[in-house]
């Protein structure tokens, strides 16, 4: 495997000194490391991708200089519009390097939500125009950078790197940050699950919070039949609940959120608000960190999310981070007319024998739309 530290340096003495992205388990090493070894103005983890290589052009053009933004593969569909509108050689023609986990690698075991991603990963970025070179642990990659950069400078144009499974040593987190809440995710969706209505439908976001719903479920033996993982397509599980929302004003709609996934867009806040849907319940679980992809933080700790949720026109609004205030908070949204918005505040982590879905998503949308049209 190659050394973090390695890999780094020779970034740096390629004079690639500014970073920005959002993280990939995949790259979760080295994203460590540039935040343990990069000067905060110099690494910004972004909202989404596209705001992550505007990020980016905006330190070019101040100086001069070739930025890095690293990315899941996931993310270049995000990317794509300020790559091709902005950076790209016929439009600004702006140098940018960018940093690509393959998820779902053609031949490589992977979750279902990452297959079709990982079969056109490079055919995307043959379409956009952009060369890439791949690297795995095998790979020279002081050649490969050399050359990546370099071709960079001479066209003045984004160029990508992709980066195969287990190319990076590991490397754990040292500037973490600190954190006074003590609730664990899984123990304050045990507490919903355990007092939620037992028609209510429930839309869960990406990453760690689908797979302990799901075991939740078995646990309580309860069946699955209400709820909808969304295990792809981050930040957008709020409105797929609110699509099935408006469409079923009689059902109690809940989406259970995370910080990374609301601020990734942070505008649908805005819609659901301004639509106004009588049963829809929006909560989020805060630990400020993308915990799914290897805990680097998001800004959830320095901003108010039940002030955006008023400023969005949400009617119940309240934050708690205790088991009792959960409870008691609970309860009170159930019987407020919506849109209701709840934050909990909890730590980050989760066990380490948690298991995936044994359903496939196709499985999981048939026995879904089912329910959805018992009425």
């Amino acid at each position: 495997m190659i050394k973090v530290n390695e890999f780094f340096d020779e970034l740096y003495n390629m004079h690639i000194r500014f970073f920005s992205g959002v993280p990939d388990s995949l790259l979760k090493n080295i994203c460590a490391y540039i935040t343990d070894h990069t000067q905060r103005h110099n690494h910004i983890i972004a909202a989404n991708e596209g705001g992550a290589v505007a990020l980016a052009s905006g330190y070019h053009l101040a100086s001069g200089d070739i930025p890095m933004v690293y990315m899941q593969n996931s993310g270049i569909g995000n990317a794509i519009n300020p790559l091709l509108s902005l950076t790209d050689k016929e439009v600004y023609s702006i140098p940018v390097l960018l940093m690509i986990g393959w998820r779902g690698e053609p031949g490589v075991k992977d979750e279902p939500q990452h297959i079709k991603q990982g079969k056109v990963t490079t055919s995307l970025l043959d379409s956009a125009g952009i060369p890439y070179f791949v690297i795995d642990a095998e790979t020279n990659f002081k050649q490969v950078i050399t050359e990546s950069v370099k071709l960079c400078a001479a066209t003045s144009a984004p160029v990508a790197l992709i980066i195969k499974k287990d190319t990076f040593e590991p490397y754990s987190l040292q500037s973490k940050q600190v954190q006074n809440f003590t609730m664990t995710r899984e123990e304050a969706l045990e507490n919903i699950v355990k007092h939620i209505e037992p028609d209510a439908v429930i839309v869960s976001t990406t990453g760690m919070l689908s797979r302990e719903l799901f075991e939740l479920r078995k646990k309580h033996k309860q069946n699955h039949q209400s709820d909808f993982l969304t295990v792809g397509s981050m930040g957008h599980a709020s409105q797929i609940a609110l699509g099935i929302a408006l469409l079923k004003p009689n059902k109690k709609v809940y989406c259970l959120d995370g910080d990374g996934a609301v601020l990734m867009h942070a505008g649908g806040m805005g819609i659901i608000g301004s639509s106004r849907p009588l049963n829809f319940n929006h909560i989020v679980f805060n630990n400020a960190s993308h915990d799914s992809v290897g805990g680097q933080p998001t800004i959830a700790d320095k901003i108010d999310f039940t002030l955006y949720a008023k400023a969005n026109q949400y009617n119940f609004i309240e934050c708690v981070d205790s088991k009792e205030k959960l409870s008691y908070e609970f309860e009170n949204m159930k019987k407020q007319n919506g849109p209701n918005f709840l934050e909990i505040r909890i730590s980050k982590g989760a066990r380490k024998d948690l298991g995936r879905p044994t359903t496939s998503p196709f499985e999981n949308k048939d026995i879904f739309m089912k329910f959805l049209s018992q009425e």
